[in-house]
């Protein structure tokens, strides 16, 4: 230990042997933690000897500011070159928003994290591509240094420019540095993604829009977010689609099943996308904790499901904790309902269900309220908890769908024109699917879903420093059934109207 601390000592002071040091090796040792192994210190210090002869050039001018400016820019640019962000400044937090929009009280925190940050100043660049580059390391962050005290008395001493993870809070002041290829990503990913025609089909799909969000009813059999093996995902095409005079791409703000179909809501700015995530989070978090009243739920939704036999009761709650297991040596993942003696790790789920119609072929309609957002939720609850899977589910409802028979019925004209033929380019197939055909598909719906105006409350944030959300609009949005669940709907049903 005494070894180190003198090693540390005459890296503080590189002049004292008549031999400058090179600033990076001075700033790096600077940096060594007392717990870093002896050999490290003795790496750096042979380092810096070693070039010392063709290090000569840059330190001559040392005293002048020159050769440490240029150190300094090789430290922010590394082997690449570097975009910078504007520095931080204080500003409301739109995750507060959506939690005094969600019936809590309006934090006066107003602390950003360094992901948040990047985000607010780059709307442009994809959630998901931010965060990666936090995994990666490639963030940096100047820090402005409280007082200019230095071993060597220079400028640049008071700037430290350090690695930064995605959950460390912004300074004010701050600064952080990108790798510059971000500029150049995305323009790159909407070129040629969609023709003429999936572009119209993408427009007709559209339910609402205003200034912050828009509104879809997305088509059974389309992944939401891309993947291994996907071509074309819904963030994709709305980005090539649906951006019309808007600066940022269409963000998701939360998500559905790839069969599964139905109301889908998108952010249009960052800052909106941000205030939806937290309403749908609040929403979580408060059916978790404790119940609450069907006129108090700031976020509601109702979907529709046709199962495969009939619940005991016409109505009910459904709380039944959701855990993962992974299956096939890694290779696959399973939801299921979590025994507490069993699973360690396990999510609050609870789901109101009612039951809208029933058959004589042995199917019931029911009615879906989640109050929870869990992956799989409504499959699991209906498959595992009520007994009665959902017609299409075939991988938690496969051992009813075994012994499955097609319904034969006289084919009739539907209603299933209302959705737009879909062009073979997007590779999904609308055709086909209901209780008729030998496989079915997914009967699972997001029928409507009702939500706070967010347009009207960040109207209302801006023309005040105090906003009142209590009284603030709602949204009802509602998607018609998909074609399969339509017919299936008139099959089984041919005296009622859906």
């Amino acid at each position: 230990m005494k070894t180190a601390a003198t090693l540390r000592h005459l890296f503080r002071r590189p002049l004292q042997f008549g031999v400058p040091l090179p600033a990076s090796a001075t700033a790096t040792a600077v940096a060594v933690e007392d717990n870093v192994p002896i050999f490290f210190f003795f790496f750096f210090f042979l380092k810096g000897f070693s070039s010392t002869y063709t290090y000569s050039t840059a330190t001559s001018s040392l005293k002048g500011g020159g050769g440490e400016e240029e150190a300094v820019q090789r430290e922010r640019k590394g082997k690449g070159q570097w975009l910078k962000l504007p520095p931080y400044s204080s500003s409301i937090n739109p995750s507060l928003v959506g939690k005094a929009i969600s019936r809590r009280s309006l934090v006066s925190d107003t602390s950003t994290t360094a992901l948040k940050w990047v985000l607010q100043c780059c709307p442009h660049l994809p959630r998901s591509l931010v965060q990666k580059l936090f995994r990666l390391r490639q963030v940096r962050r100047e820090v402005a240094s409280p007082t200019a005290a230095s071993c060597l008395e220079t400028p640049g001493q008071q700037t430290k420019i350090r690695r930064v993870s995605g959950k460390d809070v912004m300074n004010l002041g701050d600064r952080i540095f990108l790798p510059a290829s971000v500029k150049e990503l995305p323009s790159m990913k909407n070129d040629q993604c969609c023709n003429e025609d999936e572009i119209n089909y993408m427009h007709s799909l559209e339910l609402y829009k205003d200034p912050a969000i828009i509104v879809v009813n997305k088509p059974p059999g389309m992944p939401v977010q891309g993947g291994i093996g996907i071509t074309k995902s819904l963030d994709e095409l709305a980005a090539a689609s649906l951006r019309y005079d808007c600066s940022e791409n269409p963000r998701l703000v939360h998500r559905l099943d790839r069969d599964c179909s139905g109301v889908l809501v998108m952010g249009r700015t960052q800052t909106s996308a941000t205030v939806l995530h937290s309403i749908f989070r609040e929403k979580t978090f408060g059916a978790s904790s404790s119940r609450i009243d069907n006129a108090e739920r700031i976020l509601q939704r109702k979907y529709w499901a046709l199962v495969i036999g009939t619940p005991r009761r016409a109505k009910g709650l459904i709380s039944a904790p959701l855990a993962k297991v992974v299956m096939d040596n890694g290779k696959s993942e399973r939801i299921m309902i979590a025994n507490d003696s069993e699973v360690a790790t396990f999510q609050h789920a609870i789901t109101e269900y009612e039951v809208i119609e029933s058959s004589d072929f042995g199917y019931t309609w029911l009615e879906l309220h989640p109050l929870t957002g869990r992956k799989h939720q409504l499959r699991v609850h209906c498959a595992e908890a009520l007994g009665t899977p959902i017609v299409g589910d075939y991988k938690y409802g496969w051992q009813s769908h075994r012994k499955w028979k097609p319904l034969t019925w006289s084919k009739l004209e539907t209603h299933s024109e209302r959705i737009p033929k879909l062009k073979p380019s997007f590779g999904l197939k609308l055709e086909g699917g209901s209780v008729a055909e030998k496989k079915p598909h997914l009967h699972l719906h997001c029928r409507e879903m009702v939500l706070p105006n967010v347009s009207l409350a960040l109207q209302r944030l801006q023309s005040s420093t105090d906003p009142d959300f209590s009284n603030l609009e709602r949204l009802t949005l509602v998607a018609p059934l998909p074609p399969h669940m339509q017919r299936s709907w008139e099959i089984l049903m041919p005296q009622k109207v859906t």
